[in-house]
């Protein structure tokens, strides 16, 4: 098989350095950079890597020279990626209000928080006033 941009391999872990891991599929060796290991920040590869182990990979790259770019949480099924959050749903709640009516809710919402948050640290400092 022809490895093409964004397809998706099983491949061995053959080599681990401080930036990335190298991984053989299909009888050629490409590089899982550190950053496209897991979603998350990646400090040592070695306590998510080890050689010889067996990992899903998705072609990102193939440059002029053959070298072979690939990574791990691209070839992750989106269900176990972060949830999209939808933008649109909040700004549908307040389509209805002029920008002044928005602003007007914002600002008396935010006053609101910020008298709590100040009557909070009052009674936790013994400063509050008595009701």
């Amino acid at each position: 098989m022809t490895l093409k941009v964004g397809t998706i391999l099983e491949g061995t872990v053959v080599n681990i350095t401080n930036f990335g891991a190298f991984v053989d599929v299909e009888g050629k060796t490409g590089l899982v950079h550190i950053s496209e290991v897991a979603d998350t920040y990646v400090k040592d590869i070695r306590q998510h890597l080890k050689e010889k182990d067996k990992v899903k990979v998705k072609i990102i790259a193939i440059d002029e020279q053959g070298k072979i770019s690939l990574s791990i949480r691209q070839a992750m099924p989106k269900s176990s990626r972060p949830v999209e959050i939808d933008w649109q749903g909040e700004r549908n709640k307040n389509s209805g209000l002029s920008f002044e009516e928005r602003l007007a809710k914002f600002l008396k919402e935010s006053e609101e928080r910020i008298q709590d948050l100040k009557h909070r640290e009052g009674r936790r400092y013994g400063t509050a006033s008595r009701r």
